[in-house]
């Protein structure tokens, strides 16, 4: 709820304290709404394609049609049969499902698929012609936002990094390029270590915390305002080659990544425990050894920017901030 006075209120009150100004984020200290977004940062970070139709299908089905002979165009069915990942599967144990992924294609060469397009004609037709919307008619054998800019941004990279939009715990994961993660995830044409690092850094979750928005109690991460205005150490693809603050992030990230992978999934467990081991569970314990990875993370990022390693998190905002003027200005060196 938000109301206003006549303007005769002269004391300004935040959170049951004084302020000497309240600015459009509800905070009384550094104005982060005045960040823009950066032109570096665009076409990086997009939101996964939309079905808004059943595509999705469970396991048993999708290796009927993956174990299917190879179609009148000479090619299998994993061309367009793919694992499917939602924010769920990021932070929990996979659903194992499956989606039918036809991308951009026109509607003859998707028949060229045959099982997969008939389960499509048979299941996504009919409710596809139930819309008022003339794109889903006319197009209806495929997702209704199959996000082409981020199709195009992905071409050639051995992986990619997700975030689920919504989440308590801001985590970034590896995924591999056969899989389509839909539009309940964030995902990032890069595949290289060090940006990874510094997505999963305390700096750039103190600024996606503060400029993104929320879904009851739970951080909604968003492109425009989280990435698009957080400026990295260096301009994305200016990063210098061979510069060992590059290599020191992308050894931490590694060295993060792998310990959680071997937490994830260790081997012998039995099935009980695996279920037990997901995302949030581990960073709503965040044992020592996690808070230890993610500390020499946090010290290679600060590195990078020129910090000290004891920076104070207010400190970090007020930097970033000068940053992203400096940068949407064009002075940025």
């Amino acid at each position: 709820m938000v109301g206003f006075d006549d303007g005769s209120e002269t004391e300004k009150v935040l959170d049951e304290l004084p302020a000497n100004a309240i600015n459009a984020d509800l905070t009384g200290s550094l104005d982060l709404t005045a960040a823009v977004p950066l032109p570096e940062n665009m076409r990086m970070c997009f939101m996964g394609p939309s079905a808004k139709a059943p595509f999705d299908i469970d396991k048993t089905l999708a290796n009927e049609m993956l174990s299917a002979p190879v179609n009148v165009n000479g090619r299998p069915n994993s061309d367009v049969v793919r694992p499917v990942a939602s924010g769920v599967d990021l932070v929990r144990r996979s659903r194992g499902k499956w989606t039918i992924d036809f991308g951009l294609m026109p509607e003859e060469e998707a028949s060229l698929y045959e099982m997969p397009f008939e389960y499509v004609k048979k299941n996504v037709l009919p409710v596809r012609a139930q819309s008022r919307r003339d794109d889903f008619q006319g197009q209806w054998w495929r997702y209704a936002r199959p996000r082409p800019e981020l199709r195009i941004a992905l071409e050639g990279k051995r992986r990619f990094i997700a975030t689920p939009a919504v989440a308590k715990h801001r985590v970034f994961l590896w995924i591999e390029p056969e899989v389509l993660c839909n539009q309940g995830t964030l995902v990032f044409a890069r595949d290289d270590d060090y940006f990874f690092g510094v997505l999963h850094s305390r700096v750039h979750e103190l600024w996606s915390l503060r400029m993104g928005t929320s879904l009851e109690d739970r951080p909604r991460y968003t492109p425009t305002t989280c990435f698009e205005t957080f400026p990295l150490p260096w301009p994305p693809g200016e990063e210098p080659g061979g510069d060992p603050r590059v290599e020191s992030i992308a050894e931490a990230a590694r060295r993060l990544d792998g310990l959680r992978r071997n937490w994830l999934d260790p081997e012998g467990a039995p099935e009980a425990e695996l279920k037990k081991r997901t995302l949030t569970n581990l960073y709503n314990a965040r044992p020592t050894w996690l808070a230890n990875a993610h500390a020499v993370l946090d010290r290679a990022v600060f590195a990078a920017y020129g910090w000290p390693p004891d920076i104070a998190d207010e400190d970090i905002l007020k930097e970033l901030l000068a940053l992203n003027l400096e940068r949407s200005s064009g002075e940025a060196g």
